[in-house]
């Protein structure tokens, strides 16, 4: 009976997870891939969780995530450095996101605590892997605009971000590695694999990586840390409102807003209140707008949230 309640308490924190999914009406396909998301695809409109030991190592005959993760292991090894083919990149990201549904269905169970499999450094190097991936066929389909390519490929990122490692972990690796006055290489790997394996770090690593190079004798890693955000931040701005002959004052704005709004304003007329004068006609004031604005995205993805 007890066993009963908590999974019944269990399925309740699920249900709640997903947006109420219960009370959903005439929207049988996106209760379908909500419920999905915690691992099974044919749930069909009722929550109803298993045990388990039946997500854990398998029921009727369906390769859950024992499975799963000895397919990954088998087929794309650590060993190899790469994914090489776009048909063996689709179904490694198919199997890696169907191993993250599984895992966020699994980690409602105290039992998976320990029982992971792969470990934590594994685990960061198949999201390291995956992120490129998604970063990849992101780049695609900015290429082919008309055609889209990525139709049949879905990326788990919500799942992704939910186990996102910040910066603040990161810091507290990188002062640990300072402490040991720069003795633990071993640690180094960490802290790479680490930003590899985070959406939200990766377009930081150059930053991360030549702060880590720069420090020496200090008092307070993260105190640093700021003072260095703060003066490469300056150093960057500076540097593409001078390149790109921007408007100095109204540039500085647009960017102080967009980093208080939490995004920066690609459309309308923002952009060009704060570009140079230019002429409307022959096609070069929109490549000079879209060389702008991918600059400033790049700007904004690098330094925001580090502050």
């Amino acid at each position: 009976m007890a066993n009963t309640f908590r999974q019944y308490l269990q399925a309740e924190t699920i249900i709640l997870q997903v947006d109420l999914i219960v009370c959903f009406r005439n929207l049988q396909k996106r209760t379908d891939d909500a419920v999905s998301l915690f691992g099974d695809k044919e749930a069909g409109g009722i929550c109803v969780l298993k045990g388990y030991k039946e997500y854990y190592y398998g029921y009727d005959g369906k390769a859950v995530y024992v499975d799963l993760i000895d397919e990954l292991q088998s087929k794309y090894p650590l060993t190899e450095p790469q994914i090489i083919g776009e048909s063996a990149q689709k179904a490694f990201i198919g199997l890696f996101g169907a191993i993250l549904r599984m895992r966020n269905l699994l980690s409602s169970f105290d039992d998976f605590a320990g029982n992971e499999i792969l470990s934590e450094r594994e685990m960061q190097d198949y999201q390291g892997r995956y992120n490129d991936l998604y970063d990849e066929w992101r780049n695609r389909r900015k290429e082919h605009e008309k055609e889209d390519i990525t139709d049949d490929i879905v990326f788990e990122v919500e799942l992704i971000k939910q186990i996102e490692i910040n910066i603040d972990y990161i810091l507290l690796l990188v002062e640990k590695y300072h402490d040991g006055h720069k003795s633990d290489k071993e640690l180094l790997i960490t802290i790479n694999k680490a930003v590899d394996s985070s959406l939200e770090l990766r377009s930081k690593k150059s930053l991360i990586q030549n702060f880590i190079a720069g420090i020496n004798d200090v008092d307070d890693v993260l105190l640093e840390w700021k003072e260095f955000v703060v003066k490469k931040k300056e150093e960057e701005l500076a540097a593409i409102i001078a390149e790109e002959k921007l408007k100095n004052d109204e540039t500085r704005k647009f960017v102080e807003y967009s980093f208080r709004d939490g995004v920066m304003k690609t459309t309308g007329t923002d952009i060009d209140k704060i570009m140079p004068p230019m002429s409307r006609f022959g096609g070069g004031r929109e490549k000079k707008k879209e060389s702008i604005i991918q600059r400033l995205l790049a700007f904004f993805e690098r330094f925001f949230g580090i502050g």
